[in-house]
């Protein structure tokens, strides 16, 4: 089986766009309401299939790294707002945003709304599976998992609830930079297929930029940043069966930590620095005054407080005033924790495995137009930074996107200005009209699509894991065996095919829906901007 992101269609396509205007001067002085949280949202860590790879054999057995649901909230003083939250998860189920939804209108009425609340997964490769509501994403896992989709839920409403109550007035910068160690294009043949002036107008055969959002609250300055970059997460193998969010959920951490260490100020130095001593023992952490009357002081306490010396009689300020030290030592509680999200963008065919692809039989590089090995797919594998260490290629990746961020974070001076707005719509791509150019490109026409299909491609699976017996990728046949076990399941009509070439059809998923539908056809687009 292969990669379900690389297949037909996802539950959900997110579009989320920041067009600006205004000021490029750094400022901390709020123009916007923002909040943001963290809640935890692991679920299930033995027994359950996991979401990505399509392997029945992939049981999660242990956990990795935890996975976290990292709400963004930005709104206008008394204006609109939006949510953005980016799961640690394979993708966003429409399923689970109904329900999320559900409970928060009984406790906000129609303050957040499918309008103005959107979801978005990482896409690891690595987390639970069975809590989306369509059978092709339920057939590995063998059905729906209560437990796995609860926890999304549970987790995603309580970050907003906390992020929702974290708001406070503050500003958004934004920066962007390439990124180019990364990920590579694990179908570098199948590019070469676009015409050669589309190709001649990028750089590269994927996406190197990522973009970034830094959020500064107007008192406690940075309180969180989410970027957008391209790479799959798949650095953790389709035999992996310890939960993790992968790269982006390594990124995530490491970014988090860093700054918590960096501004280490509060709540102790600030203590120590008026005077105080702040035990680091959990069951001790109160403050007290450092006194060189006491003979037999904490360790290090008079290392302490040699520093400070008397005020030979000068005035006590108000900064060096008891009351004040003790006020805006213990004050440093309220400070918001900062949260970092690392979210994919337009992922296709972008690996993290950037070594390239090699026999896992021979080591020799793979056939480069099928990524086969002696004609078979099941031999030819990726590659990551780190091989043959997956959780050391895990590790690497996420710490260049890690170092990227940090570099934009800091740099960033861009200032977002402008009212916000938000557009969603519901579209059946099983009915759209669209419009291409001829194959000589001299004119246009319009052509329809159809309801889903997937094809005898699809089932060859990626070089981040090649599917089973003997489907290759870009097979534009078929193979009469498999026709006629999809045709006990679902025989596709002349319309159909005749829509879908010069894809063979393996499973016309658009068109079975028994017990209950194979796959959707309506999807939801959703905008989210800053306006002038």
């Amino acid at each position: 089986m292969a990669d379900p992101s690389a297949i037909a269609r996802s539950l959900c396509i997110l579009i989320l766009c920041v067009q600006f205007h205004g000021s490029l001067e750094a400022s901390s002085n709020g123009t916007y309401l923002i909040g943001t949280a963290s809640y935890d949202i692991t679920g299930p860590a033995a027994d359950a299939n996991m979401m990505g790879y399509a392997n029945m054999e992939q049981i999660a057995s242990g956990i990795h790294l935890r996975l976290r649901a990292r709400t963004f909230i930005v709104g206008e003083p008394n204006g609109k707002r939006l949510v953005f939250v980016n799961l640690d998860a394979c993708m966003a189920s429409q399923l689970v945003t109904i329900k999320v939804l559900e409970r928060l209108k009984s406790r906000y009425g129609n303050l957040y709304t499918k309008d103005n609340v959107a979801l978005s997964g990482i896409h690891t490769h690595s987390g639970p599976g069975g809590y989306l509501q369509h059978v092709v994403y339920l057939v590995t896992s063998l059905g729906f998992i209560r437990q796995s989709f609860d926890v999304l839920v549970d987790g995603i409403e309580k970050s907003i609830i906390q992020a929702h109550e974290n708001l406070r007035l503050g500003s958004l910068f934004v920066n962007k930079g390439e990124l180019l160690d990364a990920g590579i294009n694990r179908s570098p043949s199948a590019y070469l297929n676009n015409p050669s002036e589309e190709r001649a107008r990028y750089k590269y055969n994927v996406d190197k930029d990522m973009t970034l959002l830094k959020f500064v609250d107007a008192e406690w300055g940075p309180v969180g940043s989410f970027n957008w970059f391209a790479t799959h997460g798949t650095s953790m193998g389709r035999t992996n069966s310890l939960i993790s969010g992968d790269n982006k959920g390594t990124a995530a951490r490491l970014m988090e930590d860093w700054y918590e260490k960096k501004s280490v100020n509060p709540p102790f130095s600030e203590a120590q620095m008026h005077g105080f001593a702040y035990h680091t023992s959990p069951w001790r952490q109160l403050y007290r005054r450092i006194s060189n009357l006491i003979p037999h002081a904490d360790d290090g306490i008079h290392d302490i407080s040699e520093p400070f010396h008397s005020t030979g009689g000068r005035p006590t300020t108000r900064m060096a005033s008891i009351a004040h030290r003790v006020r805006s030592s213990f004050r440093h509680s309220e400070r918001p924790q900062f949260v970092a999200a690392f979210c994919q963008s337009n992922v296709g065919d972008v690996s993290p495995n950037v070594l390239a692809t090699f026999c896992i039989d021979t080591g020799l590089p793979c056939d480069f137009n099928h990524s086969t090995c002696n004609g078979k797919n099941e031999l030819c594998y990726g590659r990551g930074p780190g091989y043959p260490d997956e959780f050391a290629s895990t590790r690497i990746i996420g710490e260049r996107q890690f170092n990227k961020a940090t570099e934009l974070f800091n740099s960033a001076t861009k200032q977002l200005s402008g009212k916000i707005d938000y557009r969603h719509v519901y579209l059946d791509f099983s009915n759209l009209e669209v419009k291409i150019l001829d194959e000589d490109r001299s004119k246009e026409r319009i052509v329809k699509t159809c309801p889903a299909a997937m094809g005898f491609g699809f089932a060859a699976g990626t070089t981040d894991g090649p599917g089973a017996f003997d489907f290759k990728q870009g097979d534009d046949k078929g193979n009469p065996f498999w026709k006629l076990v999809r045709n006990l399941l679902k025989t596709p009509n002349a319309e159909q095919i005749e829509c879908q070439k010069p894809k063979p059809i393996l499973l016309d998923t658009g068109e079975m829906t028994q017990p209950y539908a194979w796959a959707s056809s309506q999807q939801w687009l959703e905008g989210v901007y800053g306006k002038p």
